[in-house]
Parts: structure tokens; C-alpha cells; sequence
């Protein structure tokens, strides 16, 4: 049925709470409020990156992820009056670099090479930490591509992201199958024309506005299920 599963990396594939148990350690008593607050300005910055200068040819206001993630980090940590040693942000950051993924990643991607269908994150990070943080898992082998919107220079939710894809395999919109943890990623998927799975492991309810998804389940392993 289709010739394309895209993943979203971050979130979907890697498991960007990890950061809790380290923050912990070193903000104690504020690990867990801190990994949400951390996650949750990285993709404001994404957002204010890309809707103050839609350009086509990419935003003016364009700074790497990895820039963007080193920056919210640095407000989370002034907001909560927490201390960011430099030590610290080494810490933080490095263990970022090489998230660990969800336990059942490598297996979902490698049975789907298995059946002949072609797999490729498509994510917000730069390339070299989405390498990074593949190769650390051990990915590598069952990814055809890694896509990164560092070549519009426009993060997700805009339609040149999702674009990408079909830019970078022979397929059309109906042959994609796009899987992302975050309803926003999954929304706009679908106002993008792909078919969409979304990986909701809190239980939580879908955004009020656009279409449902195509698919849901609590793991990332129900996506062997559709296909």
C-alpha cells in the first residue's frame, strides 16, 4: 500500500524525555518540569523562526536546531532560576546529542525494510545531530534517508518541510505514510496530503482543529500493524 514510511525523529523515534533522569541529577527536585519546559520552548523558537519570514527560499531568522535546542536550554534554565554551569550545558547537551530510543525503534525500522519498503526520518534537527543520534541507536542500516528541513531552511509544520520527501523518493503523496509522536507534526502531515500515524503513547486527545490522523496506537509498533 505504500511505498514510503517517514518517521519524525524526535519524539517519535528518540526519546526526547530521557533528558528528565539527567536534569534530575543535576536540578534536583525540577527534572521532569524541566525536560517539558525545555521541549516545549525548542519548538516555540521553531515556530517563531518560521511563521515571522515564510520565505520560500528559507527564513531569515533560520538558526540550526542544534542552536535553537542550546538556546531554549539557556532560557528554561533562567525562567526556572536553575544554574546552567558550563559544565552542565556540556552535560545536557552531549547526552541530547545521543538520545536513546524508544525500545522498539530498531525493530519497527528494520522489519519494515524487511518487506521491501523504502524508510526515511524526516525532522527538524540538523543533519549532523540526526547522524549522531542514529548511529548511536544503531539505525543507520534501516534508514534509506535521513531528511532534514536544514535544506528550506523552514522547520516543520510548513508545507516545504513535508515536501521534502517527495523531493527526495520517486513517490507521490498517496504512497507516503508518515508517522510522528506529536499531534501538531501529524496535523499538519495531513493538511500536507500523507497518510498519517500517530504514535500517541500518553493517551492523550488529538488537536481540536484539522483532520484525525489516519491511524493511532500507543506504541510505535502498531505501525506494523497498518502495513
Amino acid at each position: 500500500m505504500y511505498k514510503l514510511i517517514a518517521f519524525d525523529a524526535y519524539g517519535t523515534l528518540f526519546d526526547v524525555y530521557s533528558m528528565g533522569k539527567l536534569a534530575e541529577d543535576l536540578f534536583p527536585g525540577n527534572g521532569q518540569v524541566f525536560a517539558l519546559m525545555w521541549r516545549d520552548r525548542q519548538i516555540e523558537y521553531t515556530r517563531l523562526v518560521t511563521m515571522s519570514d515564510p520565505n520560500p527560499g528559507g527564513s531569515k531568522y533560520y538558526l540550526p536546531f542544534w542552536e535553537l535546542t542550546v538556546r531554549s536550554l539557556r532560557y528554561v534554565c533562567k525562567r526556572m532560576n536553575l544554574n546552567l554551569s558550563p559544565d552542565h550545558e556540556k552535560q545536557l547537551m552531549d547526552q541530547y546529542a545521543k538520545l536513546t530510543g524508544f525500545e522498539d525503534s530498531l525493530h519497527v525500522l528494520k522489519t519494515i525494510k524487511n518487506k521491501g519498503i523504502a524508510t526515511a526520518i524526516l525532522s527538524n534537527g540538523s543533519r549532523e545531530m540526526l547522524a549522531t543520534v542514529v548511529e548511536s541507536n544503531g539505525l543507520t542500516a534501516y534508514l534509506d534517508q535521513v531528511v532534514t528541513v536544514e535544506d528550506v531552511r523552514l522547520f516543520k509544520t510548513a508545507p516545504q518541510a513535508y515536501e521534502l520527501l517527495l523531493k527526495a523518493f520517486p513517490v507521490k503523496k498517496e504512497e507516503v505514510l508518515f508517522v510522528s509522536s506529536n499531534a501538531w507534526d501529524a496535523l499538519a502531515a495531513k493538511w500536507f496530503g500523507f497518510d498519517v500515524f500517530w504514535v500517541n503513547r500518553l493517551g492523550h486527545p488529538f488537536e481540536e482543529i484539522g483532520e484525525r490522523p489516519d491511524y493511532e496506537g500507543g506504541s510505535l509498533s502498531k505501525v506494523l500493524e497498518v502495513i
